[in-house]
C-alpha cells in the first residue's frame, strides 16, 4: 500500500509527463495522485520541491532503464564501439519514450540561477552519471584519474545529442555515425 508521500510523487512524476515541469500545478498533482493539495506542504513544503524531487526520481528511472537494457544487451566480448553503438542506438530510442521527461528537464535551465538545490542535484547526478557512462562504454572505473573525462564526453554527447533530438529528431545522427565521427575527430588529434 502506497502512502500519500509516495503517491504524490507518482502523481507529480505523471504530470511532468502530461503537462511538463512550469505547466503543472498543485491542484494537478493533487488530482493526478488522489491525495489533498494540504499533503504537497506537509510532505514536500512546496510543490516546487515536489515537483524537483519528481523530476530527479524520472531521470534517474531512465538511467537505471537504460543501463539494464545496455547491461543484458552487450555481450562482454564485445569492443569498445561495438559497447559504444550499442549504447547510442539504446539512448536514441529511449528519448521517443521519454520525450516529455526531456522536455521538463530542458524547462528548468532557464530557472536554474534561482533554483541552487535543483542545480546542486543536477550537478551531482551529472557526476554520477559521468563515472558510470566511463565505467559502463570504456570499463574505466571511478577510482581511474581518467574516469571523469572520458565521462564528461560522453556526458556532452548526451547533452549535446539530446538538445539536437529535442529540436529536430529526423536530423540527429545514428549511433554508427556518431562513431564515426568520434573515430576522426580521434584521428587528428592522434596527429598532434
Amino acid at each position: 500500500m502506497t502512502n500519500n508521500r509516495e503517491s504524490l510523487l507518482v502523481g507529480a512524476k505523471q504530470c511532468l509527463y502530461d503537462k511538463g515541469y512550469a505547466r503543472t500545478t498543485a491542484r494537478d498533482i493533487a488530482r493526478a495522485s488522489g491525495v489533498s493539495l494540504a499533503a504537497i506542504g506537509y510532505h514536500f513544503g512546496s510543490t516546487q520541491e515536489l515537483m524537483n524531487q519528481a523530476l530527479y526520481l524520472t531521470i534517474q528511472d531512465w538511467g537505471d532503464e537504460l543501463e539494464a537494457n545496455l547491461a543484458a544487451e552487450l555481450d562482454p566480448e564485445a569492443t569498445a564501439r561495438q559497447r559504444f553503438e550499442t549504447y547510442w542506438e539504446r539512448v536514441l530510442a529511449s528519448f521517443h519514450t521519454h520525450r516529455r521527461m526531456w522536455v521538463a528537464t530542458f524547462e528548468i535551465f532557464p530557472l536554474i540561477d534561482e533554483l541552487p538545490q535543483v542545480r546542486a542535484s543536477l550537478a551531482q547526478g551529472m557526476e554520477h552519471a559521468r563515472l558510470g557512462l566511463a565505467e559502463l562504454l570504456q570499463q574505466v572505473g571511478a577510482g581511474s584519474g581518467d574516469a571523469r573525462q572520458v565521462g564528461a564526453v560522453h556526458q556532452a554527447l548526451l547533452s549535446g545529442i539530446l538538445a539536437q533530438w529535442l529540436i529536430d529528431p529526423e536530423a540527429v545522427p545514428s549511433a554508427a555515425e556518431l562513431s564515426a565521427g568520434l573515430r576522426r575527430i580521434a584521428r587528428d588529434l592522434a596527429d598532434d
